[in-house]
């Protein structure tokens, strides 16, 4: 394992992941959003209001919480959950939603667009647009529309416009391609608020930064309660940005070990998966350079995942990094095995989970068994699962 650098260069790359792949027209907005977003990176009153907002109106600092039932249940190390599902919006996409509505008011921009699969991002995006007083379009693929419809009601509740998109898989990715192109017609006046790590420089880096509130709060929490640092960080990867959030503060802590759990979805094998680090290859989507799930030809894969959240055929360049480098090991868990986690947690713990990070709990649970009991197992709980009760009523054939 190599030691980290400061990364990304001047360019947006990790070594060779990243970037900047976008038309013409959207280089001027990237190069005015960099300059903006590197100004409020210097400007103490720009993260003193993100502060006090992330306390005062989001709920933060999120607990970290002695897993003792699932432990018990486990056997072996002991399981902390980082619990960002308490926040408000009930996921960890509110502090990259509240950092980048911040910027784009800052930047004088009143009309915003978003993307959104499980509909968190378009959920934690209409609230702050809502509270900052500015208008706010969601762009969301019509597969999730059906599946994520609670969420649909509450983006428009906050006064937020849902625009379905049809074409493609109807998920997430497509729901980007759209975004991206009403953001080149409209570059002028519209702020492109970006959910996760993926897309091109400055978001990666930026969205990563915000999100990194989640293992600062970690490291500090885990010191106070074992006075040492967890063996493992594992979290659910679809862009990667709760991931990013909990690992980017333990880079350094070289005895710390990542683990990133990417959605398998009904197998490997059966190409129905959203596994880009586990299964994919390097190439461009999205305007950056990272693993993706593409043909031979270079065209972009179909996904699948029981979570709408992880239904994305690439991952953020951060991630293609540190598994290059081995600084994180990608693992994938499948929807079956997802399904059984999250009734695992419900029924030890009285948790809910998303099932986004049910992947993660997964692998966790099956991991502990194998370490011994001074070992420390951290997973960020990355949302909650109220979002998601139509779709578990459906996949386990429950009558109500």
């Amino acid at each position: 394992m190599r030691e980290d650098k400061q990364l990304p260069d001047s360019h947006g790359y990790f070594e060779q992941f990243g970037g900047k792949f976008v038309p013409e027209t959207l280089m001027p907005a990237l190069d005015e959003l960099e300059t903006a977003y590197e100004e409020a990176k210097r400007d103490s009153s720009f993260w003193a209001e993100f502060d006090s907002l992330s306390r005062d109106y989001s709920g933060r600092p999120t607990p970290l919480y002695f897993a003792e039932r699932l432990t018990g249940h486990c056997g072996g190390a002991q399981i902390f959950l980082k619990r960002e599902d308490l926040l408000h919006t009930g996921a960890h996409k509110i502090n990259n939603a509240l950092g980048q509505g911040l910027l784009a008011k800052r930047m004088k921009k009143q009309r915003i667009i978003a993307e959104t699969g499980a509909g968190q991002h378009g959920v934690a995006a209409a609230t702050i647009c809502a509270k900052l007083g500015l208008d706010c379009i969601v762009y969301m693929g019509e597969e999730d529309v059906q599946r994520q419809a609670i969420n649909v009601f509450r983006m428009k509740l906050l006064g937020a416009e849902v625009r379905p998109v049809s074409s493609g898989t109807r998920t997430l990715k497509d729901a980007i391609n759209e975004a991206i192109r009403d953001w080149v017609t409209n570059v002028r006046d519209t702020y492109y608020l970006l959910g996760s790590v993926v897309g091109p420089h400055p978001y990666p880096v930026m969205v990563r930064d915000f999100q990194s509130i989640i293992g600062k709060e970690t490291r500090e929490q885990i010191l106070a309660k074992c006075s040492r640092l967890p063996d493992y960080v594992i979290a659910c990867v679809g862009g990667g940005s709760n991931a990013i959030g909990i690992f980017h503060p333990f880079v350094n802590d070289k005895d710390v070990k990542f683990i990133g759990v990417e959605a398998a979805g009904r197998g490997i094998r059966t190409g129905k998966h959203a596994a880009s680090l586990v299964a994919g290859t390097v190439g461009v989507l999205h305007g950056t350079k990272s693993y993706v799930l593409q043909d031979n030809a270079g065209q972009i894969l179909g996904t699948h995942s029981i979570s709408a959240g992880l239904d994305y055929p690439g991952v953020g360049p951060e991630h293609s990094y540190y598994k290059s480098i081995g600084r994180a090991t990608y693992v994938a868990v499948d929807d079956k095995d997802t399904l059984e986690a999250f009734q695992l947690l419900c029924r030890t713990e009285g948790i809910i989970p998303a099932l986004e990070p049910a992947h993660a709990i997964s692998y966790a649970a099956k991991m502990a068994g194998s370490l011994n009991k001074e070992q420390i197992i951290v997973v960020n709980l990355s949302g909650h699962g109220d979002k998601d009760m139509d779709i578990v009523v459906k996949a386990l054939g429950v009558k109500l």
